[in-house]
């Protein structure tokens, strides 16, 4: 069983910036596209960043390019989501999430790609 754990979620002003973490168990983790996405109050959970196994593509959303940063280290089981510039509108529960299958490509940023879940860490950016 595919087990995702969040971190690194808190409080933070505008133009801040917070490291979120991801540690995957339970497969081989270094084999799988990793997205991370976020949910919002009384919103629809909407796609953030994707990155594929090596971590040579990553693919985001158009709201935060240029302030945000996937990465992963295969070594340590862990994805990472590096936010920059913080705006109040970034403030969402933000969920770490993979796929059954291997694979790579823009289809991944689609939420009914992916199959397990993190329980989410909360972002919260005070303007």
């Amino acid at each position: 069983q595919v087990q995702l754990e969040e971190s690194g979620g808190g409080l933070v002003q505008a133009g801040g910036s917070l490291r979120l973490s991801c540690a995957a168990s339970g497969r081989t983790f270094s084999s799988y596209t990793m997205g991370w996405f976020r949910q919002a109050p009384r919103r629809e959970r909407e796609f953030v960043a994707a990155i594929n196994w090596s971590g040579g593509n990553t693919y985001s959303a158009d709201s935060v390019k240029g302030r945000f940063t996937i990465s992963r280290d295969n070594a340590k089981n862990t994805v990472y989501l590096q936010m920059n510039n913080l705006k109040a509108e970034d403030t969402a529960v933000y969920y770490c999430a993979a796929p059954r299958t291997i694979g790579w490509d823009t289809s991944f940023s689609s939420k009914y790609k992916y199959d397990y879940w993190g329980q989410g860490t909360q972002v919260t950016v005070s303007s």
